[in-house]
């Protein structure tokens, strides 16, 4: 059998009801071309009528498989939870909004083909706000910058793997996933694939500002120990400035006779050095806060049940 004719598609979905029928409509046009399907929806703890509209559907249809997650686990989480589930040769991770269209999956496929092991998608155009733009525009130009791993631009979760990626993907056991800079981390065979993302099909997008600021300090904790490094850097050149302005007094009071006073020039240096300690801090937080979920051993998500799997 030709393997790359068995294909699954992974959709997360919280609250998409809007959006599901739609979204099966146009999967199972595309996925009828392949001799084997499934298609895994995760449902991540939606509170509208989503998990019926799947259950309804996946009763007539044993490739349409569910796992319903107990609660609302994180967009990031529940795209690792379908990925623990594949079953067929090839994988296709996706949102469920429709921003990425199904009808590219054959294209992705076929890039795959050509002896890659991973296809990630490159959004060389975004219909949405336009800071919203500028914000990705900026955090993943970031994140290439800071990270030991060749992060590539302007790429989602949208993609194809081959057996080889899916099986490493899922041995990773951390808590604070960052999927696409996993894809990036484990290496082979990797190419790109430009498309137009769409605009959202119905619905409001799931991402809000704390989301996303989550997902992109994930990003940076999880590939890059340079905010430490800055952190180190910043204790560096402090120290030397307050060397320096030391013996500025030291010079002043030893042959002027008069040492520099004022309560302003005190408060400013006294609030510059408290603001960068919390900075540090902070920075250090955030790397103790995540060796912390990872020794708490808690897993990485409960599932309330499952159908067709």
């Amino acid at each position: 059998m030709n393997t790359y004719n068995t294909i699954s598609v992974v959709i997360p979905l919280f609250n998409e009801s809007k959006n599901v029928y739609e979204l099966l409509n146009r999967l199972t046009k595309v996925l009828s071309n392949f001799n084997e399907y499934e298609i895994i929806f995760v449902n991540d703890g939606s509170t509208d009528d989503t998990l019926e509209k799947l259950l309804k559907i996946s009763s007539n249809n044993k490739s349409i498989k569910i796992i319903s997650l107990s609660r609302n686990f994180g967009h990031q989480i529940a795209l690792s939870a379908g990925i623990d589930f594949i079953s067929k040769e090839n994988a296709v991770l996706m949102d469920g909004d429709l921003q990425d269209p199904p009808e590219l999956i054959p294209d992705l496929i076929n890039k795959l083909k050509q002896n890659y092991n991973v296809v990630y998608c490159v959004r060389k155009n975004r219909k949405e706000h336009f800071i919203k733009k500028i914000c990705y525009f900026i955090f993943y130009r970031i994140i290439k910058m800071l990270s030991k791993v060749n992060m590539p631009l302007d790429s989602g979760d949208f993609s194809a793997l081959d057996h080889k990626a899916i099986s490493n993907l899922k041995k990773f056991p951390e808590k604070n996933k960052y999927i696409r800079g996993l894809r990036s981390w484990i290496g082979f065979r990797q190419t790109s694939y430009e498309y137009e993302r769409d605009e959202r099909y119905k619905g409001k997008p799931k991402y809000n500002f704390i989301s996303l600021t989550k997902l992109a300090l994930d990003g940076f904790f999880s590939f890059s120990n340079f905010p430490l490094k800055i952190a180190t850097m910043s204790g560096f050149i402090i120290t030397f400035f307050c060397i320096l302005y030391i013996l500025y007094i030291l010079i002043n009071k030893i042959f002027i006779g008069v040492a520099p006073q004022g309560w302003s020039s005190l408060m400013i240096i006294v609030l510059f050095l408290g603001g960068l300690h919390l900075l540090v801090l902070g920075i250090i937080g955030e790397y103790i806060a995540r060796i912390y979920d990872e020794v708490r051993g808690r897993p990485d998500y409960i599932i309330d049940f499952t159908n067709n799997i």
